[in-house]
């Protein structure tokens, strides 16, 4: 073997070493505290403030600020985009909560403040966004957007209290549709714009443990049962009147749709990176065939959906 090839290995070696050592140590640091770690529970609560308050100032600065501002007020939005909005407070309700929540179980704080603060989080924050929208008169607070986000609080408050698991987990799924090139400044200009506007594009999903609803069953226990919401034909929220330069006129209809899933948090993994991957991307339906009943129309079978 000549020194070429020996500080080769060497080199690969030592490569492997120290990022050996290094995911040991992420590893360990996001393996939650057995007990109350002071330090980290004071990390998160000081990172969860600002974050918090910098993204309301942001919004407040970046968004409304572009808008005339007006006394609060509240505005009847119900009927709007076939409550397909009001799913999304409900969701990014229920995850910013659990997220919170896994927060504190990290830093070893008790399983009451893991529900009474971490889980309240994705509750406060939204509820915030809403008074800034009740200051603006573009918009206005919406009580249907509240109950929305107390409606995602309470599916993982009230899991946690009956089960101490989550057996039923709120997801998210998005294919492009053909109506944002329609109206871009609503429905979003670009792939990212519109998995955050285009309602049409946009699946909600309540993704069901079989498992743990079935304990003795031999159901692999990441096997989930997936029932999805979602929209189709929508250029407009409600009534508004069509622009001149539509090409085409719509008809909005609900879908509804039946299909599998994974439950990525139940994968046996003794890495907390991987649960740490895991529990992020548990927000996203993993693609599946899946059954689309629409009101008045054929059921259809869809080979993969996202």
């Amino acid at each position: 073997m000549n020194w070429k090839t020996t500080h080769f290995y060497i080199l690969i070696f030592g490569i492997i070493t120290t990022f050996s050592f290094a995911q040991n140590k992420v590893d360990s640091f996001l393996k939650p505290a057995d007990t109350l770690n002071a330090s980290r529970k004071k990390t998160v609560i000081l990172s969860e403030t600002i974050i918090g308050t910098s993204a309301l100032i942001g919004l407040n600065q970046l968004w409304y600020a572009a808008y005339p501002r007006s006394k609060f007020h509240f505005i009847n939005d119900n009927k709007e985009w076939l409550q397909m909005d009001k799913l999304g407070h409900s969701y990014s309700s229920y995850h910013l909560g659990r997220f919170g929540a896994e927060l504190l179980q990290w830093s070893g704080a008790s399983k009451k403040d893991q529900i009474l603060y971490g889980a309240g989080i994705g509750f406060a924050f939204l509820t915030a966004v809403e008074v800034l929208d009740g200051f603006s008169s573009q918009w206005g607070a919406s009580m249907g957007d509240v109950l929305a986000n107390a409606s995602g609080t309470a599916l993982y408050v009230s899991q946690e209290l009956i089960w101490n698991e989550q057996r039923i987990i709120p997801k998210f799924s998005f294919q492009k549709s053909i109506y944002a090139a329609e109206r871009p400044l609503v429905l979003g200009s670009s792939l990212t714009e519109q998995i955050l506007k285009d309602y049409n594009g946009q699946t909600y999903w309540l993704s069901i443990n079989l498992k743990s609803f079935a304990k003795d069953s031999k159901i692999p226990k990441w096997i989930n049962l997936a029932l999805g919401y979602g929209a189709d034909g929508m250029l407009y929220g409600n009534n508004e009147k069509p622009h001149k330069n539509i090409n085409f006129q719509t008809t909005k209809k609900r879908q509804f749709y039946i299909s599998l899933d994974v439950d990525l948090t139940k994968i046996d993994t003794k890495s907390h990176i991987l649960k740490t991957f895991f529990s992020v991307f548990n927000t996203l339906k993993i693609p599946a065939p899946s059954i689309e009943i629409t009101p008045n129309e054929r059921v259809r079978a869809h080979l993969i959906h996202f």
